[in-house]
Order: C-alpha cells, then structure tokens, then sequence
C-alpha cells in the first residue's frame, strides 16, 4: 500500500498537466476521426506509459502491459511485422522485467527510479551495435514481404537497444527514443495515407517525439555521471 501511494507522490503541476494533456488530445482527435475502442485504449495507455516513464515510477509498466498487447495487433492488422515481433516477443516481457529492475532502485527521497548516464565507449558500441543489426533485420523483413522493410527495421532495432538502457536507467534513452518516434510516426503516417484507419496509433506516435524532448531535458538535469 505504501509503495501504491508513493507511485503518487512528489508530481509537479507541469508534469500532471503533461499527462493528462498528452491523454486527452489523442483521445479528443482519435474520436473526431472515429478511430477503433481497441486502437483508443492502445493509444491512451501508451501515452500514460511514456510520460510515467520519464517521470520514472513504476505503474508505467502497468500501461505499458496494456498498450504492447493492443499495439502488436494493430500492427499485424497493417502488415509491420516487425512491430508486432517487437512488441509480443520482447516488450511485453520487458514490462515485467522493467517492473521487477525499477523496483529495485527506487529513491527513497523522490520516490522515482535512480537515473544514470553511460560512458562515452557505452554510446559507441551502442551506436555500431543498432546500425549492424538494422541492416540484418532489414533484409530479414524485407524477405518476409513486410511493409516498409528497412524503416521497420530501424524502428524495431532501435528500440529494441532503447528497452534494455531504459530499464538499466539511461539518460540516452530519450535521445534514441526520440529517433524511433520519428521514424515509427512517419511509418504510420504512410499507413494512414494509403488507407489505414489507426489515427489513434499515428498521434500516439506522433506525442511521443514530444515526450522524448521533454524527458531528454528532465533526465539530463536529474541524472548521475557515467556509470
């Protein structure tokens, strides 16, 4: 009960309003566009789960469960393979892992995660580790006949690297998360564009971008040096 009150506990007004500003335009616009209940609550949830993340508490993964489950069948209904492998495969038993690290390393004083930095020589072999396996995987979906291969392929790929220094608790997290959102937004802008309904999926991406800005800038004030 007490760890439950502490998940809300120490929220500046500017990060509540960010929340729930975040929430209520995807909502507002995915129902002005008569978007699916299944591709709303994906959204929703999805939007709640990044801004608790940068907030660093643990019920992000919470929605983040909720969202993975729905975003991979919305991305098998539009073809990115890559997407649902990501998402069914990998983040959603990263949610519990992510819950079980977070839980571990909690400030006793901001009741948030404890935020890190990597080293130089982390970034680099980070950095050569996503650019190999981007073009691996590529052609790899690319045989399977998916849509937009390579771009899906950077999307996963990145991602997949992100999840890992995100439970470890990485500033550069939002730096590459920044990228993905980039790159997913305009995957999924495309879809739209040749037809497909998931408005609710485009802007949730589309808050994203926005959110990786702004976490980028709370974590590196926060965060400790090179570890």
């Amino acid at each position: 009960m007490e760890r439950l009150k502490n998940e809300f506990r120490g929220w500046r007004t500017w990060e509540v309003v960010w929340l729930a500003a975040n929430c209520l335009v995807i909502l507002a616009l995915s129902l002005y566009w008569g978007d699916s209940v299944m591709g709303i609550i994906s959204a929703v949830a999805g939007v709640a789960y990044v801004v608790c993340s940068g907030k660093g508490k643990l019920m992000a993964y919470f929605f983040g469960v909720i969202n993975v489950v729905l975003y991979a069948i919305i991305s098998y209904e539009a073809k990115f393979y890559g997407e649902v492998m990501l998402n069914a495969l990998y983040y959603l038993p990263m949610q519990f892992y992510g819950f079980y690290v977070w839980s571990k390393n909690m400030d006793s004083e901001t009741h948030e995660v404890k935020k890190r930095r990597m080293t130089a020589k982390g970034r680099a072999v980070l950095a050569l580790a996503i650019a190999v396996s981007t073009v691996a995987y590529g052609f790899l979906l690319k045989f399977m006949g998916g849509t937009l291969p390579f771009v899906d392929s950077l999307s996963t790929v990145i991602s997949v690297f992100t999840m890992v220094i995100s439970v470890k608790m990485y500033m550069e997290q939002w730096m590459l998360w920044f990228v993905v959102n980039v790159v997913s937004t305009v995957m999924w802008a495309i879809s739209f564009s040749r037809g497909g309904d998931s408005i609710a999926t485009l802007v949730m991406w589309a808050l994203y971008i926005a959110n990786s800005v702004v976490m980028h800038v709370k974590w590196a004030k926060e965060s400790k040096g090179a570890a």
